[in-house]
């Protein structure tokens, strides 16, 4: 969607769509407006909850049944496991889609981690998908004014353009755009220390894992530090997502993360879209 400001400013149940890399703001501004009437809509979230439910139960229940004493007790149907995953805390789909690497190490052995990408992404883009639907429920059900739509950093990679043009019809889109090469360094450094669910499309994974094994005389993935490979492949992921979304932004507008670090209220929000609006 296209506006002028006083188009903006008349538009009365506002949908925002808010894309860029993991960490520049998204969810802090998504949770800030849940405190001023916005339905926050989560994709890792509505991922975790609908499209990734059973497979995250399925994994937990077969770590479950090596543990012989909670193999009788599944068996028998005395206790259930449950997914809890939080809005803010898509823990149980980043231990889903795993890191790939030595499986005696915590890792994913590479031909699971394709199939585990391939339903983190089927997922991402069915939970994209469902947001007309929450766009009603959010106002029609719960009755809030507003909506805004939190998205995964790999928007840019699901090379899927219906998503695309559906956000666009639905939804103001919003690029959070980090400006300089300190807040790069930043955000890659945080992405390293709090990791959140990461889609890899296949020709790049194969790409940089080639390099990966060249590089440390490794001859395959299984014997690969998983931690280490994340490390070392989340800056090259980082930076071949730019022009992606930067590609993005031109159907939408764009803001700086150190404007949305500014923004301590809805006012300040609004604001910033308008100036966004009027820079064009």
């Amino acid at each position: 969607m296209k506006f002028s400001v006083d188009e903006f400013r008349r538009w009365p149940h506002k949908r925002v769509t808010l894309i860029g890399m993991s960490g520049v703001g998204k969810t802090y501004l998504s949770s800030l407006l849940r405190e001023h009437d916005w339905f926050h809509y989560a994709g890792d979230y509505r991922i975790g909850t609908r499209y990734l439910d059973e497979a995250i139960l399925d994994m937990i229940k077969a770590q479950a049944m090596q543990v012989p004493f909670l193999r009788d007790l599944l068996r028998k149907d005395w206790i259930y496991i449950r997914n809890n995953i939080k809005i803010t805390d898509p823990g149980p789909v980043l231990s889903f889609v795993g890191k790939l690497g030595n499986p005696d190490l915590g890792g994913v052995e590479l031909e699971d981690f394709h199939r585990r990408q391939a339903a983190y992404r089927e997922g991402e883009i069915r939970a994209m998908y469902d947001v007309p639907d929450f766009i009603d429920k959010a106002q029609r059900i719960y009755g809030y004014r507003h909506f805004v739509n939190d998205v995964g950093g790999s928007l840019c990679e699901l090379d899927e353009p219906g998503v695309i043009d559906l956000l666009v019809e639905h939804t103001l889109m919003l690029y959070i755009k980090v400006t300089d090469q300190d807040e790069e360094d930043t955000l890659i450094r945080r992405a390293q220390e709090a990791p959140k669910p990461l889609y890899y499309r296949r020709e790049f994974l194969e790409a940089q894992l080639a390099e990966y094994l060249a590089e440390h005389g490794l001859e395959y993935a299984a014997q690969m530090d998983p931690d280490d490979f994340t490390r070392w492949i989340f800056p090259r992921l980082f930076r071949s997502r730019l022009p992606r979304y930067e590609a993005l932004a031109r159907h939408g507008y764009t803001v700086t993360s150190k404007e949305v670090a500014a923004v301590r209220d809805e006012q300040d929000f609004l604001a910033l879209l308008e100036t966004a609006i009027a820079r064009g």
